[in-house]
């Protein structure tokens, strides 16, 4: 990757339903000057409030990572920024008329074929690295959730996942610079436990959720009723409800779900608005644990 920031090769649009709020939205990703790292820009709020993508602007990471600057707040961050920074964009400006990004499928791959289509453009600044010069642990020893960046030349990321299910199992995927994120990460969807969906739609979340945009992972049989609530739900007049995945819902890798968890945490990761040196590994992670991360790193960088 080179030593030099880069930007966007030109404007990319997107349009669709955020996941959670379930409304309309369209975002717009622009070039950006160097050095001034990924912004969002509230399009609809007067006065077009900004929000830079960094660790301290986190203010919620309830089934997706949500950043927030005075009145500008924008969720559901983390496929956008993980398509762009790990595809090797520092700087963009992008504008959003709604507070929450497009789902679009669920993944990242629309986000890495527009990128890959306009290209990026190297600019006349260096990049800003953060070396990890010695380990940083966040642990939820409770939930078996423990992130750990330990000190290494070149950037790479290994995810552990393991549920205790019997349909997942236990998955392992790995990035560094010999993957291909277009083809190997982006097009991994997120995905939710069929007994989760009830709670969370009682938390007002998933919305804009569908049968299209996320895998619903089925460990056992549910009653006439709770079927009947979830086609609701999705707007279908009937889903195949059988253990495995909901609606017969074919895998695009048999590790998608670690996969997954991968393409979130490389976005979450890149709120540190620097890029890293070291290697990270990552048990059963979550939002939450990963802006931790991210902002034991951005609070070491701050007291230097």
């Amino acid at each position: 990757m080179s030593q030099n920031q880069r930007t966007i090769g030109g404007p990319i649009t997107f349009s669709g339903k955020g996941l959670h709020t379930g409304e309309l939205v369209t975002m717009t990703v622009n070039p950006a000057p160097a050095d001034s790292g990924i912004v969002f820009r509230r399009i609809d709020l007067k006065g077009a409030p900004e929000v830079a993508a960094l660790a301290h602007n986190v203010c919620d990471t309830s089934r997706g990572t949500t950043i927030k600057s005075g009145k500008a707040k924008v969720a559901t961050i983390e496929h956008i920024l993980s398509a762009l920074w790990t595809m090797g964009v520092d700087n963009a400006t992008i504008d959003i008329d709604a507070p929450e990004t497009p789902i679009m499928d669920g993944s990242a791959r629309e986000y890495a074929a527009e990128i890959e289509r306009v290209g990026t453009i190297e600019q006349d600044a260096p990049r800003n690295y953060f070396s990890v010069e010695e380990e940083f642990c966040f642990e939820i020893a409770k939930k078996g959730v423990k992130v750990v960046i330990s000190p290494a030349e070149e950037y790479s990321v290994d995810v552990i996942v393991d549920y205790n299910s019997e349909v997942v199992g236990r998955q392992h995927f790995r990035y560094d610079s010999s993957v291909s994120y277009p083809e190997a990460i982006a097009p991994c969807r997120t995905f939710v436990f069929l007994h989760e969906i009830e709670l969370l739609l009682k938390l007002g979340l998933i919305k804009g959720g569908s049968v299209e945009s996320a895998i619903v992972v089925v460990e056992k049989p549910i009653s006439d009723s709770t079927k009947k609530r979830i086609c609701k739900v999705f707007g279908k007049d009937d889903i195949a409800v059988e253990r495995g995945y909901l609606n017969h819902q074919r895998l695009r890798f048999d590790d998608e779900i670690a996969r997954h968890k991968l393409l979130d945490i490389l976005g979450d990761l890149a709120l540190l608005g620097r890029r890293i040196k070291g290697h990270v590994e990552a048990l059963r992670p979550g939002h939450y644990a990963n802006t931790q991360m991210a902002a034991q790193l951005e609070n070491k960088i701050s007291d230097k």
